[in-house]
């Protein structure tokens, strides 16, 4: 394992893994969130009763996989909230990596060892997995780029599930190429679209931001609309967006459920307050719950497909604030409104990556691309030719 500055890497276990000689990502590095799995270890998914109960895993994730077969290098299984659940950047029982870039702040979560470690040089990129915003938030937090890929683009294969209807494999860099570079791997055979011809800025997104973010990512949206031509603006849910932010939260907690209620009742796992709180909840919803909720995504879908219609790119923020100072992360009202900016990709099955646009007070703010269903390479070619 690479020298850990920063509290990245996972303890329990040391994987090296080298990758093919001569292929397309031969002599980079990378890390993987510990919720893939890797042949003859055990992932832990942030959470020591999980790794004691569990064994090692028979096969290496196909996304892992993917990456060492074409020539990357893999130095390290990184930290992870408990089972993929928050997006704090924290976690009792191994602690919270530290931010490179704000160390007196939060990495975000859940990928909070893959960022810290792409952050702070450790690699040259590293896998994680969104559901809810898990890549996006530590992009946003760590000024890194970072894409959650169309829904079932990437496999997930080998992947700890969270919430099956909307659990990608996504992944970080400190640099737009390197962020394509693994795409041309990890997208396979996605057809390459043309340049997007508008831009539609989501007008109710950025309202939720912070008065110094909207002001710190300005210029950035101005040199995107510059670039893509013709500038729009929309609103995403003119009946607001809590509607579609408790359905989000509705879907996630009775999947994440279904997955690991069995486990949780049976093994009576050592959870932090917050995470126990949410699976307690989420033991509570109904099968009604979530066909009504399945029913508002259904609407969601609809409404971001009337936006992003051929041709179209919409830019937003990706988090309404920067990092919060460490320990500070997890609260309802934090969460709430990182759920409403990240609910919507995650509602919708769509592409969106993080561009590292700006900063206040010295910590790094996201700017976000968001694209129509499949469009992953046309916002991996934008945000290399942004060029922030």
């Amino acid at each position: 394992m690479t020298q850990d500055r920063f509290g990245a890497f996972c303890r329990h276990c040391d994987v090296a893994i080298g990758g093919a000689s001569g292929g397309v990502l031969a002599g980079l590095t990378f890390a993987a969130k510990d919720n893939f799995e890797v042949a003859g270890f055990t992932c832990c998914a942030g959470n020591p009763d999980w790794l004691r109960t569990h064994a090692p895993a028979a096969t290496t994730a196909r996304a892992l996989s993917m990456l060492l077969e074409a020539g990357a290098n893999l130095v390290g299984k990184t930290i992870l909230d408990e089972l993929a659940y928050s997006l704090a950047g924290d976690n009792i029982h191994y602690g919270a990596p530290i931010n490179p870039r704000a160390p007196d702040r939060t990495t975000g979560g859940s990928s909070s060892g893959s960022a810290a470690a792409v952050a702070g040089t450790l690699c040259d990129f590293a896998l994680g997995s969104d559901t809810g915003g898990s890549v996006r938030v530590p992009a946003s937090f760590c000024g890194l780029f970072g894409i959650r890929p169309t829904y079932g683009i990437v496999p997930t294969s080998g992947m700890v599930p969270h919430v099956p209807s909307a659990d990608t494999a996504g992944w970080f860099a400190r640099d737009a190429r390197t962020l394509r570079r693994v795409g041309e791997v990890l997208l396979g055979a996605l057809p390459h679209p043309a340049a997007p011809q508008r831009l539609m800025i989501l007008d109710d997104l950025w309202a939720i931001a912070a008065a110094d973010v909207r002001q710190a990512a300005r210029p950035a949206v101005h040199r995107l609309g510059d670039m893509v031509g013709s500038v729009g603006h929309a609103i995403v849910c003119p009946q607001g967006l809590d509607g579609w932010c408790g359905a989000y939260g509705t879907i996630t907690g009775y999947e994440a459920w279904s997955n690991h209620g069995g486990w949780i009742e049976r093994v009576q796992p050592r959870f932090a307050p917050a995470i126990a709180a949410r699976y307690e909840a989420a033991a509570r919803i109904t099968a009604d719950d979530y066909r009504t909720a399945l029913r508002v995504r259904g609407d969601a879908r609809a409404r971001l497909d009337a936006i992003l219609t051929p041709g179209a790119v919409a830019c937003m923020p990706t988090t309404p604030f920067p990092a919060p100072l460490r320990g500070r992360a997890d609260t309802p009202a934090g969460r709430t409104a990182l759920m409403a900016v990240t609910c919507i990709a995650s509602l919708c099955e769509l592409p969106q990556v993080n561009i590292p646009a700006a900063a206040v007070d010295g910590c790094p703010v996201g700017l976000s691309l968001l694209g129509p269903r499949g469009a992953d390479r046309m916002l991996l070619d934008l945000a290399a030719r942004l060029g922030l």
